[in-house]
């Protein structure tokens, strides 16, 4: 999970309610689903619906670069949490 409170671009925006979410294979890490909540969500669903389609990994999404600040690093910032130890 990805809260947009910690999203620079939510800050800018002056809405920091959002949240994105991946849920991904805990063996192979691919990306099974996305859960986006928040205003233009709508606009990034494309690129979670394309990481799911080309069965991209967490890490795949996460090395994947996203201009700054922008609503669209919450998708790397959420896979980049699924590749952190707990």
């Amino acid at each position: 999970k990805f809260p947009w409170a910690a999203s620079g671009r939510a800050a800018t925006l002056g809405r920091s309610d959002g949240l994105t979410k991946l849920v991904a294979d805990p063996e192979s890490k691919r990306v099974l689903g996305v859960g986006l909540v928040g205003p233009g969500a709508g606009e990034l669903i494309a690129e979670a619906a394309l990481a799911i389609e080309c069965a991209l990994t967490t890490e795949d999404l996460a090395l994947t670069i996203h201009a700054h600040p922008t609503l669209s690093e919450s998708l790397m910032e959420a896979a980049e949490s699924l590749l952190r130890p707990v």
